[in-house]
């Protein structure tokens, strides 16, 4: 598998946090971690990130349940900035619902939807279907 420069993991959960920047540690295909608390810190930072010409992460997980701004207002937002490169992203939730589902298939970013919790082995299956 290629290495990925800069993963960005969008979740509030100490716990998921914990074990998801583990997870992509251990990989040993990340190179770069960026952890943001809600999808408007998250938001705020990839806006700047890309306003400045810096290097955008090729990869987001994304939680749907967070404070402040939810997984789907950034994705709402997320998606008006003009990048024209290709950014994966994996809805990681704890949600079960259809309605969601269904949902996440309305933004053709989203390259899939994985309920929580996730392990080392669904990690590299997700890094192997982006490479």
């Amino acid at each position: 598998m290629k290495k990925i420069n800069l993963a960005c993991l969008i979740e509030d959960d100490p716990v998921h946090i914990f074990l998801s920047k583990k997870y992509l540690e251990l990989s040993g295909c990340i190179e770069n971690i960026m952890i943001c608390q809600n999808g408007k810190e998250a938001y705020d930072k990839l806006k700047a990130i890309f306003q400045a010409g810096e290097i955008l992460p090729e990869l987001i997980l994304l939680d749907l349940n967070m404070p402040i701004w939810d997984g789907w207002q950034f994705l709402e937002e997320f998606v008006k900035i003009p990048i024209d490169k290709q950014i994966t992203i994996y809805i990681l939730t704890s949600s079960i619902s259809n309605e969601d589902r269904e949902k996440a298939k309305l933004y053709s970013n989203v390259h899939n939807y994985v309920v929580k919790p996730i392990t080392l082995e669904l990690l590299i299956d997700i890094l192997k279907e982006i490479n």
